[in-house]
């Protein structure tokens, strides 16, 4: 079963993605193994606690110069980051020119310190976090999903709260964001 908050944030992305290829990209993901589900050219995680993003861009340990990327993946991560401005800087001196990163991010959740929670946004602060980070505003596609439904369910005891076919509405209601999600492209 899928998790409710993902249901239609998780096939949209994964068009999204497929559009660009997979098979030709190499892609890197923070903290996440979202990316396994793609055939990628070349497919580098890099996890915390041994890469933090917040404290610099990921270096090539050959020239000491940020490793470049076409795709950079973050899902649910950002969320958790202490310096999200910094981190999302950083995201974008490793993309090649041309590149673009993807990042989904819960608005309406409970709390999940894991190990720290501290943002949240909606679409529309997505789109600000990564324009204040150095992304052209029409290099920017932003989305967001969800429903008073969906709220409620969030609120029960078992979270997240897994899909239920015919019984979960999933209508979109712009006025009740569940998560966000954004592509931006490096001009």
């Amino acid at each position: 079963m899928v998790s409710l908050n993902r249901v239609v944030m998780g096939p949209a992305s994964r068009r999204m993605i497929q559009e660009l290829k997979p098979h030709r990209l190499k892609v890197a993901e923070v903290s996440g193994h979202y990316g396994e589900q793609f055939d990628f050219k070349e497919y580098t995680q890099f996890r915390y606690p041994e890469y933090d993003i917040c404290a610099g861009p990921y270096l090539d340990p050959e020239t000491g110069k940020p490793r470049k990327f076409d795709l950079i993946l973050a899902n649910q991560v950002w969320e958790h980051l202490d310096r999200p401005y910094v981190a999302t800087k950083h995201v974008r001196q490793m993309l090649k020119k041309g590149g673009k990163f993807w990042v989904a991010v819960p608005f309406h959740v409970p709390f999940h310190a894991a190990p720290m929670d501290n943002s949240r946004w909606s679409a529309r602060g997505l789109k600000n976090l990564l324009i204040e980070c150095g992304f052209e505003e029409d290099l920017i596609q932003t989305f967001q999903w969800g429903n008073r439904h969906v709220a409620q369910r969030n609120l029960e005891q078992k979270w997240p709260p897994e899909y239920v076919e015919g019984e979960d509405d999933i209508e979109n209601d712009p006025m009740m964001p569940i998560c966000a999600w954004a592509m931006a492209e490096r001009s």
